[in-house]
């Protein structure tokens, strides 16, 4: 079985610009598999099919596309002429030592002039296997089931299938800049974003030297693990201890947050304009923290003119966490580390911050200099997958 079929759902509803959505699917897939012997990438009715070398090891590619976002589902599989006798026989010979008590063939037939029906084929199919190894018939609950795509002038078979990551090819919806802290939240608010098309670029406030790189290094091992979805990343690192040092000169304790808030705003936005991205993206929750009340939310918005996505709104921390130890983050975001939220955070913070009273407190700081500063200062670093030696 030397192809694997690839389905996708949610792109066959994009009616004209399904076959762009395809294209760019098509795209991400010879990406994810560029350093695995894949011969061929074909598009076909409804579908795709991943021709695989001679040396593929499927464990690999099955790793590698489950991973990519539009894909609904796929499937090891082996191609036969179209033929009833022609299936048969090819799926008799790649059964291995597979022994089901029960099975069941199901079919699909992707070209209506083919002369038998789905429910023909199944029948003729069905009878052959039957007939070759005794196995009985099924159709609820069967051990085995054997599925048939007949197409214009060739029919696949696979036995079961795997889930795919489902969503949008990444790149279909255009760019957003996440802010990217190293906690738990903003890698899986990023990769959700990913999974809906996005290409995201990362953004990270540190206090280095004022604390250590520990904060960059975990940020660059995030970056580097939520590549494998997006396969290119830009990561910019932003200082932000002198920026921070200069607010708890000038500003009262308890809004001091917000204005950390505000000002990473304000500097993500402009590196988002540099890079053409038309939103921004945090790992924000309603309530989990003081500065993520919805008065503080609206505060925090107040100084950016682009969209703020914010994929974790009403998700609780239990939920978040579980889904960053499905996605592989977790185990990184938990690693001790100084960052620079909690630099300078004073211990009763403003929950209920007020517009005026804000705005007060950044009267006497020079805002268009310190995001100057910022953007002017970043480093940006570049992350590929496959790494490629």
């Amino acid at each position: 079985m030397k192809s694997i079929i690839v389905h996708y759902q949610e792109i066959a509803l994009k009616g004209n610009n399904r076959p762009w959505f395809i294209a760019r699917l098509v795209r991400n897939l010879r990406q994810t598999t560029s350093d695995l012997d894949v011969r061929e990438i074909r598009v076909l009715m409804g579908r795709i099919e991943i021709v695989l070398g001679p040396a593929a090891d499927w464990e690999a590619v099955r790793a590698r596309v489950g991973r990519v976002f539009g894909v609904a589902n796929f499937a090891r599989a082996g191609r036969a002429p179209l033929d009833v006798d022609a299936i048969a026989r090819e799926i008799l010979n790649d059964l291995g030592d597979r022994h089901p008590r029960t099975f069941r063939v199901t079919a699909k037939r992707a070209d209506k002039r083919f002369p038998l029906t789905s429910p023909q084929i199944e029948r003729e199919v069905g009878g052959r296997i039957k007939e070759a190894r005794g196995w009985t018939v099924d159709l609820g609950a069967p051990e085995l089931t054997i599925h048939v795509e007949a197409l214009t002038d060739e029919a696949f078979y696979f036995f079961g299938k795997e889930r795919g990551a489902g969503g949008l090819p990444v790149g279909v919806s255009g760019r957003v800049v996440c802010l990217l802290s190293g906690g738990i939240d903003s890698p899986v608010a990023a990769w959700r974003m990913m999974r809906r098309g996005c290409r995201v670029v990362f953004v990270h406030f540190h206090s280095y030297p004022i604390l250590s790189r520990a904060s960059q290094e975990k940020v660059r091992e995030l970056a580097r693990m939520l590549t494998q979805f997006q396969f290119r990343s830009r990561l910019l690192l932003v200082p932000f201890g002198e920026i921070q040092q200069q607010i708890v000169l000038s500003v009262a304790p308890p809004l001091r947050v917000v204005i950390y808030r505000r000002l990473m705003m304000r500097i993500a936005e402009k590196i988002a304009r540099v890079h053409r991205a038309q939103a921004l993206a945090t790992g924000e929750v309603v309530g989990q923290v003081a500065s993520q009340t919805l008065e503080n939310l609206t505060q925090i918005n107040d100084v950016v003119r682009l969209p703020v996505l914010r994929p974790l709104i009403g998700m609780d921390k239990e939920e978040i966490t579980a889904e960053a130890h499905r996605l592989g983050t977790y185990q990184i975001s938990i690693i001790p580390d100084q960052d620079c939220c909690t630099l300078f955070t004073p211990r009763h913070p403003a929950t209920k911050a007020r517009r005026g009273d804000v705005e007060r407190a950044e009267s006497a700081l020079p805002i268009q200099a310190m995001i100057d500063r910022g953007v002017a200062e970043s480093a940006a670093e570049e992350f590929n997958f496959p790494v490629i030696e």
